[in-house]
This record gives structure tokens, C-alpha cells and sequence, in this order.
């Protein structure tokens, strides 16, 4: 079923969540073992992260180096059909833009069609570690404004192919990402703001914000779209903190900020142990409040850990 539809006839809000691929070699028991501990709790969807290639370099005998491709979670897609197939539990791949070219796209796309996913994350993706900025793949789409109308033109039957005969529509639900804190890319919030209405505007029917840990500018965010005409669901991604080190390393890949409160509770922590206890507590109080205004969802990052988000539902639902 259809995200959206989901979310308008929910009565209560809904429990999602994402992982991760495992890693090239591992096995998808992995998965399943994350999803087997957090199945009690009904999920809506499942969204699957999508990871792209990088690049290594192999030294040759001449002392040369060879600049290798390799992609360390890949599988994705097969992922979404096999939680599909086992769990009867929507699953939302996310589809990138980074190392795609716009035919690369279509073709991921008609293989989803094919296997009845339903529902797409669509994002730019990051850049890879030796760039400085994002480059799009030659003929790709160079952000997620061009990606969503690419899905929307095949959900109304419009192909790469213009000589194609009458081509059968795809019927992707397509999601968006948000930022209450800002793109770290933008320039500002309000240029931020504007590219996701154009993001609406183009197709997107739900968004799904980056993770936060003061709901204050959650609230915010929402009214500042709502000012905008911004009017799809907006779901709230959150992760508890579980490691003294998210403390400083959160901020930076996510641009997110911590309130003092929660990073002087955390810094007074003696244990590990601690750190987590203090992390489930705040991210459980966070639950509780969005969830009494009304969320339509609360997304979870479990970052390929199910313990804690466990913790955390058992508590809210």
C-alpha cells in the first residue's frame, strides 16, 4: 500500500523504521534479525538505505595504481522484495542520485514496479569521500528535485524512450527528505525551505525529516512549512544516543544539534551504560511528546541496531 494512504487512514500514529544493507559478504539474516526484533510493533514501512559506490586504489606490480569501484552495502532492492515477501511489511527503497545515470534510474525503477514496491525515499545522496562537493553522474540527475520528476514523469507514463508505444504508468508513492536544522548544503534555511516546497510541488507526497533531539525545532519546521503551503505529512526521524562520541560526531554528519541538557547528562555519565540509559530516556520523552501532538509517524534510525528503538517503542506503543 501507498505510504500516504497508509497515513490518512491511521488513527494513531505509526511506528516505521530504517536499516541498513549488510555489508558485501555478510549474510540477510542480519536484516531480518533486526526486523524479527521490532515486528511486535506493527511497522507501517521499512525504508532500506541505499549506499553508493566509492573508490579504491590497487596497486599494480609496476608500482601503478588502478582506481577500483566497489560498493560495500549493495542489495538494496532485493532487500525490499524479500521483506515484502517474508514480513508483509511495505519496504521504501531509497533511491540516490549519486553514481545513477537518469536511464540507470528508470531501469531500478521498472525492476521495483515489477516487484510491486510501491514506495520510494527519494534523496541526491552524499558525495563521495574524495569530493569536496556532489557530482552528479554524467546524465544523471543532479539533485532530488530532478529525480522526483523523473519518478513522477513514469507515473504518468513518460519513459527516457520518447518512441516508446503507449507505455503502461508506473505508481510510485514518492518521499522526500527535510531538514528542521537546515541542508548542511544550503546557504540558508530559507533557500532550504523553498527547495523542498519545489520538492512538493514536483511529486513528493510525504516527507521525512534528518534526525533531531529538541522537538522545539521540530515544531518550528512544521509551521514554517505550513506557512509555506507545504501541506504533505511530515514524519519525524529520530535516534537515541547510545555512545558518548555521537556527541560530537552527530552535529557534524548530520548537522543536527544537541540540546545542553541532554549533552550534560551525557558528559556526566561514568559508563557506557549510562550514556545509553540517558540517550533511550531523552529520545523516549521526545516520542511521547510528538507522538501527543499527533504525528502521523515516528521513524526511526536504528543505524543496524534494533535493541534500542526496541526499548524506546515498548514504551510509546
Amino acid at each position: 500500500m501507498r505510504i500516504i494512504d497508509k497515513i490518512k487512514k491511521a488513527k494513531a500514529t505509526l511506528f516505521s523504521f530504517e536499516i541498513l544493507p549488510p555489508l558485501k559478504g555478510k549474510s540477510i539474516d542480519s536484516i531480518f534479525k533486526c526486523i524479527d526484533g521490532l515486528i511486535e510493533f506493527d511497522p507501517a514501512f521499512i525504508d532500506v538505505t541505499y549506499h553508493r559506490e566509492d573508490y579504491i586504489l590497487k596497486k599494480r606490480p609496476d608500482g601503478s595504481f588502478d582506481r577500483i569501484s566497489t560498493r560495500k552495502r549493495p542489495g538494496t532492492v532485493a532487500i525490499c522484495a524479500s521483506i515484502q515477501n517474508k514480513y508483509k511489511v511495505d519496504a521504501v527503497p531509497h533511491i540516490i542520485c549519486g553514481g545513477f545515470t537518469k536511464e540507470d534510474t528508470e531501469n531500478a525503477l521498472i525492476d521495483l514496479d515489477f516487484l510491486e514496491i510501491r514506495n520510494v525515499l527519494a534523496l541526491r545522496g552524499d558525495n563521495l569521500k574524495s569530493e569536496s562537493h556532489f557530482v552528479p553522474e554524467n546524465r544523471g540527475n543532479s539533485n532530488s528535485l530532478e529525480l522526483i520528476h523523473q519518478i513522477r514523469n513514469m507515473n504518468n507514463g513518460i519513459y527516457l524512450d520518447e518512441e516508446l508505444e503507449n507505455p503502461t504508468p508506473t505508481s510510485f508513492c514518492i518521499g522526500a527528505a527535510c531538514y528542521p536544522e537546515k541542508h548542511q548544503d544550503a546557504p540558508n534555511f530559507k533557500s532550504d525551505l523553498n527547495f523542498l516546497k519545489r520538492k512538493v510541488e514536483a511529486g513528493a507526497e510525504f516527507l521525512t525529516t534528518q534526525m533531531f533531539f529538541d522537538n522545539q525545532k521540530f515544531i518550528d519546521f512544521v509551521d514554517k512549512c505550513r506557512e509555506e503551503s507545504i501541506h504533505v505529512p511530515i514524519i519525524p526521524g529520530i535516534k537515541p544516543i547510545t555512545k558518548r562520541n555521537q556527541l560530537f560526531l552527530l552535529p557534524k554528519i548530520f548537522n543536527s544539534d544537541i540540546p545542553f541538557e541532554l549533552s550534560n547528562e551525557i558528559e556526566k555519565a561514568k559508563t557506557d551504560k549510562e550514556v545509553q540509559e540517558i540517550g533511550i530516556e531523552w529520545c523516549i520523552k521526545q516520542c511521547k511528546e510528538l507522538k501527543a501532538m499527533g504525528v502521523p509517524v515516528i521513524h526511526f534510525y536504528t543505524m543496524g541496531y534494533h535493541d534500542t528503538t526496541k526499548s524506546i517503542a515498548k514504551a510509546i506503543y
